[in-house]
């Protein structure tokens, strides 16, 4: 049921749009145009600060500088049930989307999908975001220099949704 509800949605959006676009004598393709071109502008304008993160995170990863951390972390981390194996996780997540993905993917494929790792990793994925790509990327297109409360509130979320996601399966398994 649910699925079929869902499967109409966006087109049934998208028909309500134009009719009350038609309504309102709004020049539909002219308005369609228009935007399109302001989010290529956008695009380009964030490209920079997209190619510059993943760079960052590629020079992250390969120099070792994860592997270092996850070492420094792993034995004040063991005892409060943190298994190192989803530490990168937690710090990836923070960082980028596909490369929390693909770790994700790494671990799954390595323990099995129904292994405990693999289940905190998923949880993560889902309990997390992408806070400081969000800050390079997003903040950095629209020129926004002074972030203020956004990096340490996002990251106390990041921290609290980590820690949430290992209790739940620990807890939940």
């Amino acid at each position: 049921m649910i699925g079929t509800i869902t499967a109409f949605v966006i087109p049934v959006w998208i028909v309500l749009i134009l009719c009350v676009g038609l309504m309102r004598n709004v020049p539909l393709v002219t308005s369609f145009v228009a935007g399109a071109q302001e989010g290529f502008g956008l695009t380009v304008r964030m490209l920079p600060h997209v190619v510059a993160m993943m760079v960052a995170i590629a020079v992250f990863r390969a120099s070792g500088a994860l592997d270092a951390l996850v070492g420094i972390a792993a034995p004040w981390l063991d005892p409060m049930g943190i298994p190192a194996q989803v530490v990168p996780m937690g710090l990836l997540r923070t960082m980028t989307g596909a490369g929390s993905i693909a770790y994700a993917g790494d671990v799954i494929a390595q323990y099995g999908p129904d292994a405990l790792w693999s289940r905190m990793v998923a949880t993560i994925q889902g309990s997390t975001d992408t806070t400081l790509y969000v800050i390079a990327v997003y903040f950095g297109a629209i020129g926004v220099t002074k972030t203020r409360y956004a990096l340490p509130v996002g990251l106390a979320a990041d921290a609290v949704g980590f820690v949430a996601a290992v209790w739940a399966c620990r807890v939940f398994s």
